[in-house]
């Protein structure tokens, strides 16, 4: 990964850029929903990101996907439109109206690499999810989208917890495909809190449907 820090007036940006698998994975806007394709390299690489966001309060971490294609089996809505990734936590206050001018500005940055411990993320029996759905709860994701990205903000227990099923994702998907060859894909869905609607207040898709893709 490389660390950018990028001036904005009188306030510093420090972005985390992950350099994505070749072509994986994909991110698209498919209108009343947001899809996202993975094979085991790139579903690792996400879930790496995914820990990183947990640990990374005062960084935007950005995996840059647009330009990545789908694969030929992919169904969508009308155009789906493809969609770079960012995480951030709610602390941050990032202002999402400004990232075209940050991206724009991120240039070579500095080579850095770390470890993202397997405890990042709690067992997915232990998690309490029907305490997402009271409504005193704020360890929620929230979803919108600017020039082209997702951005994904949630507080560190919200990136920890819907961590758990990408891990899932990359622990079981591919010996799922294996051992079960006629029983469709393999997938999970984050949505976007505090309640289940089918769009976020920016009309955003607020589910996130990400399918393991074992051939591409």
């Amino acid at each position: 990964m490389r660390i950018h820090r990028v001036r904005t007036g009188s306030s510093e940006v420090r972005v985390v850029r992950l350099s994505p698998a070749p072509a994986r994975p994909v991110l698209r806007d498919d209108h009343h929903w947001l899809s996202m394709y993975a094979d085991r390299e790139g579903a690792t690489r996400l879930t790496a990101m995914w820990s990183l966001a947990a640990r990374s309060a005062r960084s935007l971490v950005y995996l840059p996907i647009r330009a990545n294609p789908a694969p030929r089996d992919a169904i969508g809505d009308g155009v789906p439109v493809s969609l770079g990734l960012v995480l951030a936590h709610h602390s941050l206050q990032f202002p999402i109206a400004s990232w075209k001018r940050v991206r724009a500005r991120l240039g070579t940055g500095r080579a850095h690499t770390t470890a993202t411990p397997d405890q990042d993320f709690p067992d997915g029996a232990a998690i309490d999810h029907q305490r997402w759905y009271h409504r005193t709860y704020r360890d929620h994701l929230g979803f919108d989208i600017a020039a082209h990205t997702l951005f994904v903000v949630g507080s560190p227990t919200a990136f920890r917890e819907h961590g758990a099923a990408l891990r899932d994702l990359t622990d079981q998907a591919p010996a799922h495909t294996h051992r079960h060859p006629g029983s469709g894909h393999y997938c999970v869905e984050l949505g976007s809190g505090p309640w289940t609607t089918a769009r976020t207040r920016g009309n955003v898709p607020a589910r996130l449907h990400l399918q393991y893709c074992d051939t591409w």
